[in-house]
């Protein structure tokens, strides 16, 4: 496993971009399109964001279900692997009432993985997508990407490459309405905060700023959720410290226990031994929400494939988990 991470760390380094190559300002909105699949032309088209008198939520939607999963940059077949994600998503959204929509957020995903993504059925049947290629990541190799329910009116969309990083992080922002005669602005943010303890840290500014567009003029409500990365002791009140609500404790979820931690439990188990298991992925929000449901998905999603079982046990899993992370849902519904 460590010559799979420093090989993608490797990476990681030859496909960054230059920051006098981008179009964008570090720390500023920088405005992007999203895409829904037109069956005619058998392609993802951009799409128009709606204006704000002009958008309607879908007939009934009131609730939002949203989904968070990091799916693993690092490990091979990845185009498999996603397949797998994907597929376990259908099964936990097709759960879902028909006046609840979802919305799925996922980071490291690969240039390979929006192709695979781009391809899936019920993705371009069910969502917008917002990334077709790596044009609005700062790196050429991984970023952000967010699946948006297709009943769902978007009036906005951006991303804020946070300039205090050195691994290309950003938060991404969709603003959709929701709710009945008169929607509300729920402003979606995907954020991949910086991995490992580093001094000083950068996770705190990240999620400032995330916050401050969170709270922005405008909007009713906000949920950010991702991989966030939290070890370290200052990542417990990163929530009370800018004013959101953390979805997991506010359901009565305790830290450092087994029915919080989202990663390590599928890690590699040298990792595992050495750093155990930690409650990295989270779901912060705030405004006119009411939080319904919080809940992880995604253990034990496997490769069947007796050759990739094998590789991937190979580089020392105990199980040939699609990825090292569990994902997290919320449930919320807007409320007056």
């Amino acid at each position: 496993m460590d010559e799979v991470i420093q090989i993608a760390i490797k990476k990681m380094e030859a496909r960054k971009k230059a920051l006098d190559s981008v179009l964008w300002e570090p720390d500023q909105p920088y405005p992007q399109p999203y895409y829904t699949y037109d069956k005619t032309k058998q392609d993802w088209e951009p799409a128009e964001c709606k204006k704000l008198q002009e958008g309607q939520s879908g007939p009934g939607i009131a609730q939002l279900a949203l989904y968070s999963w990091n799916i693993d940059f690092m490990l091979p077949y990845a185009r498999e692997r996603m397949c797998a994600a994907l597929e376990h998503l259908e099964a936990q959204t097709s759960k879902l009432p028909p006046t609840t929509a979802a919305v799925i957020y996922l980071q490291e995903c690969l240039e390979e993985d929006l192709k695979t993504i781009g391809e899936n059925a019920w993705v371009r049947e069910r969502f917008h997508v917002t990334d077709v290629d790596t044009s609005n990541w700062a790196s050429r190799y991984y970023g952000t990407t967010t699946l948006v329910d297709r009943r769902l009116d978007v009036t906005s969309c951006f991303r804020v490459h946070y300039q205090q990083t050195r691994m290309e992080r950003d938060a991404f922002f969709v603003d959709a309405l929701l709710g009945g005669s008169q929607p509300r602005t729920v402003r979606l943010c995907n954020t991949h905060l910086e991995s490992l303890a580093v001094d000083p840290p950068r996770r705190p500014t990240q999620m400032k700023i995330a916050a401050e567009h969170m709270r922005a003029e405008g909007v009713d409500a906000a949920l950010a959720a991702g991989d966030f990365n939290a070890i370290q002791d200052f990542d417990r009140t990163l929530h009370s410290d800018n004013g959101l609500r953390d979805a997991y404790l506010e359901l009565g979820g305790r830290e450092d226990s087994d029915e919080g931690y989202t990663w390590g439990q599928q890690a590699a188990t040298s990792l595992r031994n050495q750093f155990g298991c930690s409650r990295m992925d989270k779901v912060y929000f705030r405004g006119c929400l009411k939080l319904h449901r919080f809940e992880r998905f995604g253990a034990d999603i496997l490769l069947t494939d007796k050759d990739l079982v094998d590789k991937i046990v190979g580089l020392g899993f105990d199980k040939a988990w699609i990825t090292d992370h569990l994902g997290i849902m919320a449930e919320v519904e807007i409320v007056d």
